[in-house]
């Protein structure tokens, strides 16, 4: 039945459901007036979210004056169905879109042979790696992971921001920052700071009004495409990672050994991630780890084998602390210094 609930979400953010409903109860066929539906089938639709906090049945003056029969039902917002609504400041709608993008209904029950071999299923579905078939076969799953990422760190941006320690740092450096909304924070709150985002081509094309070029913090950003894999800017005092080093672990290693290699001798490096140990939501952080199994070979980190790559990398793994309100950790390395 898990299968089941989660069509019906995705169904239901795919129609902007949440989007047409507002504060007042609306019944079924007004909504499906609204977003282009059959009216027996989303109110078949809503009635089974109902049934798991997804909306709830509302009962109004004319609901009240009419007969079970005639009274057709009405539907008002949840907590969680508020989730789905574009304009939720910690809304989740692209976050749930990509969670059940189409490709995942090929990957999942193929977690057995995954498991088997410890190596990604999509490549063989789809005759792409993971990357390269979203950038060259399917542009809306692209648009949507794009979206779900800058959902995720409009959540946390803040909390992070507060718990960055930035003594001493002129420039830092968001590795795979998306489009940019951490720097965006960490610049409005830090009027001397300068800062570089730095993610996949594709990825900063879509950056923030306050960094692109005649944004008010642009004088303070370079918005810079590549793979850290391969390269990341240079000399900066500080290098963030935040819900980034995910891949496999060769790639995490490559990626931390290009800081290494280009950072400032003395800076230092934070990787922001969810810790499978420390997670207050398990049953979430270990679904998205053999999420990240099936498509790039990714995993979800414990404490003790982040710190092992960070050490393979040749840095020098500090501290783990949690980041305040959030499920995430920040730990701490340092570049070496020069001998």
């Amino acid at each position: 039945m898990s299968l089941a609930f989660a069509a019906q979400v995705r169904a239901a953010a795919r129609l902007g459901v949440a989007d047409a409903l507002g504060d007042e109860p609306r019944t079924g066929a007004e909504l499906a007036a609204t977003v282009g539906a059959d009216p027996d089938t989303l109110d078949r639709l809503l009635r089974a979210l109902t049934s798991h906090g997804v909306f709830t049945a509302a009962t109004t003056e004319a609901a009240t004056a009419a007969t079970a029969e005639t009274a057709p039902a009405h539907y008002a917002h949840t907590e969680l169905s508020r989730l789905l609504r574009e304009d939720h400041p910690a809304g989740m709608r692209y976050i749930v879109l990509w969670a059940t993008a189409p490709w995942t209904w090929q990957a999942w029950p193929r977690l057995d042979k995954a498991v088997r071999t410890g190596k990604p299923v999509f490549p063989e579905i789809y005759g792409q790696d993971f990357f390269a078939y979203l950038r060259d076969s399917d542009p809306e799953s692209a648009e949507v992971f794009n979206r779900a990422m800058t959902q995720s760190s409009r959540i946390t941006s803040d909390r992070v921001a507060d718990a960055l320690d930035l003594t001493g740092v002129d420039t830092v450096v968001d590795v795979g920052g998306g489009q940019g909304h951490l720097v965006d924070t960490l610049l409005r709150r830090h009027p001397r700071l300068r800062a570089v985002l730095f993610d996949l081509d594709p990825v900063v094309a879509g950056a923030v009004d306050g960094i692109r070029p005649g944004g008010p913090l642009a004088g303070r950003c370079r918005v810079v495409g590549g793979d850290c894999r391969v390269d990341v800017p240079s000399d900066a005092d500080l290098y963030v990672f935040k819900n980034v080093l995910e891949w496999d672990d060769d790639s995490t290693v490559a990626a931390l050994r290009t800081v290494c290699r280009r950072g400032r001798p003395g800076g230092r490096v934070v990787l922001v991630q969810n810790l499978i140990e420390d997670s207050p939501e398990r049953t979430v952080t270990t679904a998205m780890d053999l999420f990240l199994l099936l498509n790039v070979g990714g995993r979800k980190h414990t404490r003790e084998g982040l710190t092992r790559l960070v050490a393979a990398a040749g840095l020098r793994p500090g501290g783990v602390e949690p980041v305040p309100g959030t499920s995430l950790h920040a730990l701490t390395a340092h570049i070496p210094e020069v001998a």
